[in-house]
């Protein structure tokens, strides 16, 4: 899964408007992601080109226990929980920041084949629907759009920012969709995943920096 992971923060920010704004849920929906490969480009984690891993992805993740296990997504959860409760001085912006990096374990366990863990080890979970694309693409698709809808319809604000990163999101999940695979795991694949999400992030800060949320009595407040 890759722009389905943005939905659980887009709920996020709509949902407590006084929190971290959308760029930090940003943040926390790909951490995981984002730590995988760096961790990768210097071998720490490691994945290969299989075009038979799934009839939708050909990569085979065969090494990440300390970013996609249950019990390291759980500990980047709960650190980057701290971190945001801490830096906002908001309890409860730092507890839906740790949901949304933990929501990324079971959105992968839905798409991915097994080469997830709970702790490390052989034995893996994976549902495995990016061999069925029928199931996957509508299903990102929709759980994207309506967590969108739902944070425009909670806030209020300019319509190109908004716009312009649904486009930017769209575009990027179209690419990692249909462009040609690479032939092999390297420097670069890595590179480009971490642009495609500094890229997003950024668009996503712009979108939190110009929505306002109604509050009680129709009256409308900058998110915090």
């Amino acid at each position: 899964m890759f722009i389905g992971h943005f939905a659980p923060a887009f709920v996020a920010a709509a949902a407590y408007s006084r929190g971290p704004k959308l760029g930090t849920y940003f943040v926390a929906a790909q951490l995981v992601d984002w730590a995988f490969f760096a961790l990768a480009m210097i071998g720490v984690e490691k994945m290969r080109i299989d075009p038979n891993a799934t009839v939708m992805v050909p990569f085979d993740l065969y090494y990440m226990p300390y970013t996609h296990s249950m019990v390291a997504v759980a500990a980047w959860a709960v650190s980057f929980g701290i971190v945001i409760a801490i830096w906002h001085k908001d309890a409860f912006g730092g507890f839906l920041a740790a949901l949304v990096v933990a929501s990324h374990w079971l959105l992968d366990w839905l798409t991915h084949a097994p080469d997830l863990t709970l702790a490390g080890g052989d034995k893996a979970y994976g549902l495995g629907l990016w061999n069925h694309p029928e199931i996957a693409m509508p299903l990102e698709i929709g759980i994207t759009l309506a967590a969108i809808i739902y944070y425009l319809k909670r806030s209020r604000g300019p319509a190109i920012q908004p716009m312009l990163l649904i486009g930017v999101l769209f575009l990027f999940q179209a690419i990692n969709w249909f462009a040609p695979h690479p032939a092999e795991a390297n420097m670069m694949v890595y590179a480009q995943s971490l642009l495609a999400f500094g890229v997003l992030t950024g668009f996503a800060v712009w979108v939190g920096e110009n929505r306002y949320f109604t509050q009680r009595g129709g009256l409308a407040a900058a998110s915090l």
